[in-house]
């Protein structure tokens, strides 16, 4: 007989609108399951991502790597300006410590699927049925906190040993805009990684992305100064809007009158991010149909 007082099921019979409601229970259960799945891969794998990536380092080596090399970085070209008397002090402060918000992001993603493929465990990270947007994303949330932790040390630096004097009241936009640009600089991190499921050495393409961006996206040199193309190509590149949002901020701008350049780097990164799940992806695809995802 039919099932009475529900209009979704009144042509069916008793037993197969039961059935229905069980599996309609079902599907909201395994859907709210899968995202917590979700949830516990992206945080909890990319702490042990994190972990694995640098754990066997002695706090001896891995302090002065992602500290002592920045701290050099900021005073030899603040130096360099001022024998070359370019730009004062707090120019080269401001560009290489939001700057240095993308060497975990960029290096850390590069060692994430290189190191995969070094240690020969990289067919079985891809073996899992895991979603692979928080299986990446969330190796990459703790290179975003080492880059702004790595940028914070930085302007620290030039707080304390150069000319170098930001109001307190400017802290919490600096730290916006630092935030923005380690998201970015990690999305196109991301794209490195994904690189990295085709070609044998990941690492001297993260280091050429480095220097590219020191180079193109006014960090030490004025975008004005650079050739028409280069400050064309910058205008598409992480940290160019965020170093400049920086700049403006530590003369004294709000957040609200640098926001467009914000939202400018917030949706580049935005934009290598997804390049970078499509990249997974298509490389993922072609790694399984040439089982080549170990070979290095």
């Amino acid at each position: 007989m039919p099932l009475r007082g529900h209009a979704g099921f009144a042509s069916l019979p008793v037993s197969f609108a039961r059935a229905a409601v069980c599996n309609d229970r079902s599907t909201r259960w395994e859907t709210g399951e899968s995202a917590v799945t979700n949830v516990r891969v992206f945080f909890i794998g990319g702490y042990l991502s994190y972990r694995a990536l640098f754990n066997w380092m002695h706090w001896s080596y891995y302090i002065p790597t992602m500290l002592g090399a920045p701290v050099f970085q900021v005073l030899f070209f603040a130096y360099m300006g001022r024998f070359a008397e370019v730009e004062n002090d707090e120019f080269f402060v401001v560009g290489n410590a939001v700057q240095l918000s993308a060497m975990a992001g960029i290096y850390g993603m590069a060692m994430t699927v290189g190191g995969e493929r070094w240690t020969q465990t990289l067919s079985q990270l891809m073996a899992t049925p895991a979603n692979r947007l928080p299986l990446f994303l969330g190796r990459a949330l703790p290179l975003i906190a080492n880059g702004i932790i790595t940028s914070a040390f930085a302007f620290s630096v030039g707080w304390l040993l150069l000319d170098v004097d930001i109001a307190a009241s400017q802290i919490p936009a600096l730290a916006v805009v630092v935030a923005v640009s380690a998201f970015s600089c990690t999305s196109l991190g991301l794209v490195v990684g994904a690189v990295g499921l085709r070609v044998r050495d990941v690492f001297f393409l993260a280091n050429l992305v480095v220097y590219a961006l020191v180079l193109f996206c006014g960090v030490n040199i004025p975008l004005d100064a650079l050739p028409n193309w280069m400050e064309t190509v910058s205008r598409g590149l992480p940290l160019t809007h965020g170093i400049e949002a920086a700049r403006a901020i530590a003369d004294g701008a709000s957040l609200s009158e640098v926001g467009y350049l914000v939202w400018t780097e917030l949706g580049i990164g935005a934009c290598y991010a997804a390049a970078a799940f499509g990249l997974f992806k298509l490389f993922e695809y072609e790694g399984r149909r040439r089982a080549s995802f170990e070979s290095i």
